[in-house]
């Protein structure tokens, strides 16, 4: 029932900037940690950068300093400001958030959850 889509993904020349971003809806009765991951073609997804719930964030070193990462709850929506892309960043960026979405008074239902993707590319 709960759906993460991305958006802002595109074709950018090298040094230019890109922002993603990625809504949560359904059933959502909280939104913890939430990231960005990345996969090229052929390689491993690499986790980019997280946020958690109480603001604490880190970054993949190749990308520290360039990318920045941040979220608004209340709209359930973490972002990704990518500037001075390379071409090595050329990868499909998927958001991915641990979300409960049901409790009782002995059990939470706490789950991750996964973006379809959304394609970056850096031409040189």
């Amino acid at each position: 029932q709960v759906q993460l889509v991305e958006s802002g993904g595109g074709l950018v020349q090298a040094g230019g900037s890109l922002r993603l971003s990625c809504a949560a809806s359904g059933r959502i009765y909280s939104i913890n940690s939430m990231r960005w991951y990345r996969q090229a073609p052929g390689n491993e997804r690499e986790l980019v950068a997280q946020i958690t719930s109480g603001g604490n964030i880190n970054y993949e070193d190749s990308v520290k300093g360039r990318f920045t990462i941040s979220r608004d709850n209340a709209k359930n929506t973490v972002y990704l400001q990518m500037n001075s892309l390379r071409p090595e960043d050329t990868a499909v960026y998927t958001c991915n958030a641990d979300i409960t979405t049901g409790y009782s008074s002995t059990y939470q239902w706490t789950s991750a959850y996964w973006g379809q993707g959304t394609q970056v590319t850096v031409s040189s």
